[in-house]
């Protein structure tokens, strides 16, 4: 059974920093690509950013690009977003997901604040 835990999010100012952490079991990590997205109040879910199985390639969202990082680690089976420079449109509920099965953690939310 798929399942992912996400872990981090929290309360931080403009221009603070956080560091999500899924951690994930069920399946083989290191074979597949691993995604996060993020979903603000009223707003609908959004992809922020991919890393391929190996970690070779990522992709991101516009609005996050020099700002948000997605690494993995395949021997902890678990996929990081360090998102750093954090602005007030960030605030969102972020969600872990692996495209393969489909299957999504349950949240961590990320507020940011002054």
């Amino acid at each position: 059974q798929v399942q992912l835990v996400e872990s981090g999010g929290g309360l931080v100012q403009p221009g603070g920093s956080l560091r999500l952490s899924c951690a994930a079991s069920g399946f083989i990590f290191s074979w597949h690509t691993m995604n996060w997205y993020r979903q603000a109040p009223g707003k609908e879910r959004e992809l922020v950013a991919g890393i391929t199985s190996a970690g070779d390639s990522t992709s991101y969202v516009d609005s996050v690009k020099g700002r948000f990082t997605i690494s993995r680690d395949n021997v902890k089976n678990t996929v990081y977003l360090q998102m750093n420079s954090l602005k007030l449109e960030d605030t969102a509920v972020y969600y872990c997901y692996v495209p393969r099965f489909g299957s999504w953690g349950q949240g961590t939310q990320v507020t940011v604040s002054s």
